[in-house]
């Protein structure tokens, strides 16, 4: 593992490493801010899954995190959102929605894809595992959160993980890739046509099924551009209220699917996290 660049900022370090994934098989990034309480003992940990074109450093330089992070005494982890380098296979048409930048979370079973875009094991298990043995972070204490795509990540990883997750929360995530074209290309693609085997990753489909109720905040910009077509989020509030799934979801008026959105409310979600991690 390969630090490449170390920050100090609110009285943590902001670090950025490289390492080699034996999961994606290839050289992978992340980020990882520690507040100073990681200094002395362990601290809970946040996983911030990012969106489409995003890499490890959106979330880093412009949700304004570490402050609020430093306050609560929480470490956060920001993964890449696909693997990278020569050889990784990319949409051929270099589409911003699809490839490098845009694993959307899953193991891909599909050819030239399965070689490298085995991202929901990456996230869930290769990534915690090295953060968890190198850092002073307590393991039982996670939860986790991301944007757009970032927050189909992390709702679908939480439903399908409850027990490794103490909270979820999302900002404008796409809710229901079965039922938009970001997702159908993306699942089409990474997991072949049969949409049976999209069910575990659609975060919809995944609440109606769940049997463990675990902390979820969701909120979504009432101005974003992206609502209708791509993020339709009430279809997450449908599908809370058809199984009594207990959730928050706010719409947030005026505000559309910029990092100017992130910034406006993550200190909200880390308080949220940081109450059900403590």
């Amino acid at each position: 593992m390969e630090q490449l660049a170390s920050n100090k900022i609110y009285d943590g370090l902001q670090q950025q490493f490289k390492h080699t994934s034996s999961v994606v098989n290839c050289d992978m990034m992340f980020s990882i801010f520690l507040p100073p309480q990681a200094a002395s003992s362990k601290v809970p940990v946040l996983y911030w899954l990012s969106g489409l074109t995003c890499t490890d450093q959106n979330f880093v330089t412009k949700a304004g995190a570490q402050r609020y992070a430093s306050e609560h005494g929480i470490a956060i982890v920001c993964p890449d959102t696909s693997p990278r380098g020569d050889g990784v296979a990319d949409d051929p048409e270099s589409a911003w929605d699809f490839g490098l930048g845009a694993g959307f979370y899953v193991n891909a079973t599909q050819e030239p894809w399965s070689e490298h875009y085995q991202m929901y094991d990456y996230v869930t298990k290769e990534l915690p595992e090295l953060v968890n043995q190198n850092f002073s972070v307590d393991a039982a204490k996670t939860s986790i959160s991301g944007h757009s795509m970032g927050g189909h990540g992390a709702l679908t990883i939480a439903l399908n993980n409850p027990k490794q997750y103490q909270s979820v929360s999302a900002f404008s995530p796409i809710v229901s890739p079965l039922n938009c074209p970001w997702g159908e290309k993306a699942l089409s693609n990474y997991l072949g046509p049969d949409k049976g085997t999209w069910l575990t990753h659609d975060s919809c489909e995944l609440v109606k099924k769940a049997t463990t109720h675990i902390p979820m905040l969701v909120d979504q910009g009432s101005a974003d551009g992206f609502l209708e077509e791509q993020l339709k989020t009430e279809l997450l509030i449908q599908a809370g209220e058809t199984s009594n799934y207990p959730m928050t979801v706010r719409y947030q008026d005026g505000y559309d699917h910029s990092y100017y959105f992130v910034s406006s409310f993550i200190g909200e979600h880390i308080a949220f996290h940081a109450g059900n991690l403590k």
